[in-house]
């Protein structure tokens, strides 16, 4: 019924594994993480981390407790910040920053620094983008230019679609909603009024043209790095318009002028998010990166339009090619799914709650192989539930 990814043999993935004991595998080295965040790293990374643990180059201490203040930190935050800004191609008009909170924090921090009291246009095509404009609603008028809350948001606008009002400081979106899995294949027009995009589950996934956009901000326990670490990057001309009442931790103009260095930063992740770029870099950028997303993608969505009992979230033109959502007919045939699946080292693919079924994270440093694995397993289990 379905054709072989790239020909793999049934059952290849199980040789990661011991023979079954009770009916269930034992591992014996690493799993496949499907986890939505934190999410899967790349092994090479987490090698080249525990080699450096007790001792950064020789200098006798971990990168966790080097000073933040002290030479050798420094040239890991300035060659984190330097291969970020290469690979994503960041003009001369951004700055790149190093924050923490999440972006939970820049919800708070983008009304903060940039709507000055006025207003700004939000489109809700997901839960983290509903709670971005109700947080923004503290600070300010928020105009809902999209709201997909009516289909349970299986659906993202087209340009044509959006209402995006006059005057507004900005407009704000998020490129990828990881509990719905659909993502944006465009950038919107607004008019002038600036961009602002929440970019948390796709940030070096593909190329971006970063000059379209005022400010771009991730959490970077997605894609790129360990949980702590957020980073933005933001037009330099937005910069200093912040309320009085701004914590200056999340003053974009103050950490642009101490260069993320106000407090004390996330020094672990920041190195780690050094080394994970420095991989990204070695497979070939963000062009390889897209071409890997695609093929991931297209290996999941290939079983999903071939079944007979599994329902695809996402709309097709709105389908996420780093979080694929599914379902059965069923819970409980979901719950035997995750089950089975759990067996076969194939980790952490129960959907968030507030869709239920099934999702399949499949960042930049998921292998392919890890992918098939889990097609393989989703055509197996259907052949077994099929009347």
């Amino acid at each position: 019924m379905y054709p072989e990814p790239g020909g793999i043999r049934p059952g290849a993935y199980s040789a990661r594994f011991h023979a079954r004991r009770g009916g269930v595998f034992r591992l014996s080295e690493r799993v496949y993480n499907f986890a939505a965040g934190p999410a899967v790293l790349p092994e090479s990374v987490l090698k080249k981390a525990q080699s450096e643990l007790l001792s950064y180059h020789g200098c006798g201490m971990s990168v966790m407790e080097l000073s933040h203040r002290g030479s050798e930190f420094a040239e890991i935050h300035a060659a984190a910040k330097e291969r970020f800004k290469r690979l994503l191609g960041v003009p001369d008009t951004h700055e790149v920053l190093f924050m923490q909170g999440g972006a939970t924090a820049q919800f708070a921090a983008v009304p903060l620094n940039l709507m000055g009291g006025g207003s700004a246009s939000y489109a809700v095509t997901g839960n983290f983008s509903g709670i971005a404009a109700k947080e923004a609603a503290k600070y300010g008028a928020v105009s809902t230019a999209y709201d997909g809350s009516g289909d349970n948001f299986r659906h993202i606008p087209r340009q044509e679609e959006l209402d995006i009002a006059p005057g507004s400081a900005y407009f704000h979106y998020c490129a990828n909603n990881t509990i719905f899995g659909t993502a944006w294949d465009y950038v919107p027009e607004t008019g002038g009024i600036p961009i602002v995009c929440d970019m948390s589950s796709e940030i070096m996934s593909h190329p971006v043209d970063v000059s379209k956009y005022g400010v771009i901000y991730a959490g970077a326990q997605k894609n790129i790095a360990p949980a702590g670490l957020t980073v933005a990057v933001v037009d330099k001309r937005l910069a200093g318009r912040e309320c009085a009442a701004t914590p200056q931790v999340l003053s974009y103009q103050k950490m642009i002028d101490k260069d993320s260095m106000l407090n004390t930063p996330p020094c672990w992740c920041i190195y780690m998010l050094g080394l994970v770029l420095e991989w990204i870099e070695e497979q070939g950028g963000l062009e390889e990166m897209d071409a890997r997303r695609r093929e991931r993608s297209a290996i999941l969505y290939d079983v999903l339009d071939n079944s007979k009992i599994y329902l695809p979230h996402a709309e097709r033109t709105s389908r996420s090619m780093m979080n694929v959502t599914f379902r059965t007919a069923s819970a409980e045939l979901d719950a035997e799914f995750v089950a089975g699946a759990k067996k076969r080292g194939l980790m952490n693919v129960k959907g968030h709650r507030l869709v239920g079924g099934m999702r399949a994270s499949i960042y930049n440093a998921m292998p392919v192989e890890g992918v098939r694995a889990l097609a393989e397993y989703m055509k197996e289990f259907e052949v077994g539930h099929h009347a």
